[in-house]
């Protein structure tokens, strides 16, 4: 059964930091991404990253501010670096994988696998 764990989340005050950890133990995924979702607000994407780690792409909203990167040493780690966090950054992020393609990756239903999400809270 694949699982994707993230961990890092927490509360910072505007301008500070966190590092969002993924964990998966399924070496396969094409792409993986980090997507968002505020209460009473749709999912949205924030950003992705190629298997090879050669292509990255960013939202707008947080492009210059965060960074994804991955580490496959032993298992997959999917890191994503936040700086400057805003108030507006306040949401539960999500881990997720893909196996078909990176055709669509920041769409959510190019996704096959799911974490549970982390809560990031900043306040202002």
């Amino acid at each position: 059964q694949v699982q994707l764990v993230e961990s890092g989340g927490g509360l910072v005050q505007a301008g500070g930091s966190l590092r969002l950890s993924c964990t998966t133990s399924k070496r396969t995924f094409i792409g993986m991404g980090w997507f968002r979702q505020a209460p009473g607000k749709a999912r949205e994407f924030v950003a992705a990253i190629t298997w090879n780690a050669e292509e990255t792409v960013y939202a707008d909203s947080v492009n210059g501010r965060f960074t994804i990167s991955r580490n496959d040493a032993k298992n997959t780690t999917v890191y994503l670096e936040m700086n400057s966090l805003k108030p507006d950054d306040t949401a539960r992020y999500y881990c997720a994988g893909e196996i078909s393609g990176w055709r669509t990756p920041l769409a959510a239903s190019a996704y096959d696998y799911w974490g549970q999400g982390t809560q990031v809270t900043v306040s202002s």
